[in-house]
């Protein structure tokens, strides 16, 4: 891999990291359009590092609170039903089933699941999904609303995300509209949940970089570097955009990337792995 291509991918990787698109579909796609080699499941996984550095950076405020008020909670009874302590348990239940998934099907994540056609009807389908639980979604619920039913249908939603194509934030705030969280809520969970499961999945993934036929640490850490930048903008900028928008403009994209990749597959121009 060329420091162009890595610095591109880390481009790509932080710009649909957290907006709903799919960001390991963009990064099975893009270097095929390219003409690049495919970088591979480890790669995308630990690149995702960088972006996950950008959520702690941008919420370190809430994850200190977070994290002292759960840790606290084990010995102090009082502090159990309080919004911060029960936030640390949403997230670790919300956390199980994408480990257990990831775990178990590993192999078929790095194969099968690689597969364009999966890929552009997941784009399509998560998108008509996202648009209906956002369109018919109550706005009521707040995080005062969060509990431990909802931080395990949030982490369910997140599991679907092995699925490239899926989309981690879509699928998490695609959950958190449907039942009735505000946009801005749905968001800003599925970006915290999403921290334990990107940072085990990268540091798991990291044994085979640089090993035969992947890519070398190099270019995998200037990627990192880079989506971590592109992904701190992104963050900022997507919770501005929910406070007053809908999603329509995102599954507008998600409808026309899926069935763009079905016409360049037809045309030959991406081959299906």
């Amino acid at each position: 891999m060329s420091w162009i291509e890595a610095i591109v991918l880390g481009i790509v990787q932080g710009l649909t990291e957290f907006l709903p698109i799919s960001s390991s579909g963009h990064l099975f796609v893009v270097p095929q359009l390219f003409g690049w080699e495919d970088p591979g499941a480890s790669f995308s996984a630990v690149i995702q590092l960088g972006t996950m550095a950008a959520v702690i950076l941008f919420f370190w405020r809430d994850i200190l609170r977070i994290g002292s008020a759960w840790t606290r909670s084990l010995w102090t009874p009082s502090l159990r039903g309080t919004l911060d302590a029960r936030m640390g348990w949403y997230v670790i239940v919300g956390t199980i089933p994408i480990s257990i998934a990831g775990l178990a099907f590993s192999e078929q994540i790095k194969t099968v699941a690689r597969d364009l056609r999966l890929t552009a009807s997941m784009l399509i389908i998560f998108g008509i999904l996202l648009y209906i639980a956002d369109r018919y979604g109550s706005q009521k619920k707040t995080e005062k609303d969060l509990t431990l039913k909802d931080g395990l249908i949030f982490g369910l939603a997140q599991m679907l995300a092995l699925i490239p194509g899926v989309s981690r934030s879509g699928a998490t705030i695609t959950a958190g509209r449907a039942l009735g969280f505000n946009r801005e809520t749905a968001a800003r969970f599925s970006f915290l949940l999403s921290i334990p499961a990107i940072v085990l999945s990268g540091l798991y993934e990291a044994k085979d970089i640089g090993s035969d036929g992947s890519v070398p640490w190099g270019p995998t850490i200037v990627a990192t570097i880079v989506s971590f930048a592109v992904g701190y903008a992104s963050i900022a900028w997507l919770l501005r955009w929910l406070t007053s928008h809908s999603v329509l403009i995102f599954t507008v994209y998600r409808l026309f990337a899926g069935l763009a990749i079905f016409a360049l597959l037809g045309a030959g121009v991406l081959v299906s792995s």
